[in-house]
């Protein structure tokens, strides 16, 4: 759907709304740890799921991994010593944190972000693990904060999904990294359209549904940018009964007048995909 900018305005709202309650509470994605992701009821336990191993999740600070993500973005780039890497929407810093393990002291991290409470979140874990090597900025993934061309890899772990200006996301992404740069991101694609209630509704759109985009379009979006070789390295399916859960859902119902029933049907429209492209 085209957005208004007051309709990209109260979703932004929303989505930084929601996300400083995750920080402030240390809730995950779907409100409670016990039923965010199926059977998996710990941060690190719904981080497994999804790619991370029992080595990255005791590297980093305690408080880091909120369980947030849909993929591990670092697992599908090789990251360097010395290079520069920006993660979009870096939370509590977990991604960033495993990032600077292996860019290492002549390398740098920065972690974007536009929810103020994330961000003195992932600075207090920074200071409390001594990481002198990652930096947060506080700014919108559609404005980046960050100068052109001085990136090597750009980062990202289930946030794209929710800007309402996913052109303008990638296209800031490829202004910032340096040739030859390269983007791995994990996000959640659709294999087809919503239902018009559930894609019009701005609850659903902070809950991760109804801000995805089907995958032709969001590879498309990365190509219409400037990027080369796109591949997806990876594919899954992600489950509507993890999100049905979440406290948002009677929202979304609420709003949009659909059922439980009719929601639950929506098994099938979403697909995780971590995907890699270069700069030229």
């Amino acid at each position: 759907m085209v957005l208004k900018n007051m309709e990209q305005k109260q979703i932004k709202k929303k989505v930084r709304e929601g996300y400083a309650k995750i920080a402030k509470q240390e809730t995950t994605c779907c409100g409670s740890i016990e039923v965010c992701c199926g059977k998996a009821n710990t941060p690190d336990e719904i981080s497994r799921t999804i790619g991370y191993t029992d080595e990255q999740l005791h590297s980093v600070p305690d408080g880091a991994n909120l369980g947030l993500g849909c993929g591990n973005p670092t697992a599908i780039v090789s990251l360097q010593p010395g290079e520069i890497v920006l993660d979009l929407g870096s939370g509590a810093g977990f991604d960033c944190f495993l990032a600077a393990n292996k860019v290492g002291p002549t390398g740098k991290v920065i972690g974007v972000d536009m929810t103020p409470e994330m961000l003195r979140k992932a600075r207090q874990n920074a200071k409390k693990a001594g990481y002198t090597n990652v930096e947060f900025r506080r700014g919108e993934i559609e404005k980046l904060p960050v100068e052109n061309t001085s990136v090597d890899v750009v980062i990202s772990n289930c946030v794209i999904n929710l800007s309402p200006d996913k052109k303008k996301v990638f296209e800031e992404t490829f202004r910032v990294l340096r040739s030859g740069g390269r983007l791995a991101v994990s996000d959640i694609v659709l294999l087809k359209d919503l239902p018009e209630k559930i894609k019009n509704s701005v609850e659903a759109y902070v809950g991760c549904i109804s801000g995805a985009i089907l995958k032709d379009r969001y590879l498309k979006l990365i190509k219409d940018a400037g990027f080369t070789d796109i591949i997806i390295t990876d594919e899954s399916s992600y489950q509507i009964d993890v999100v049905i859960h979440k406290p948002r859902t009677q929202a979304v119902l609420e709003e949009t007048g659909v059922t439980e029933d009719e929601f639950r049907k929506l098994e099938g429209y979403f697909v995780s995909i971590k995907v890699m492209a270069k700069k030229p």
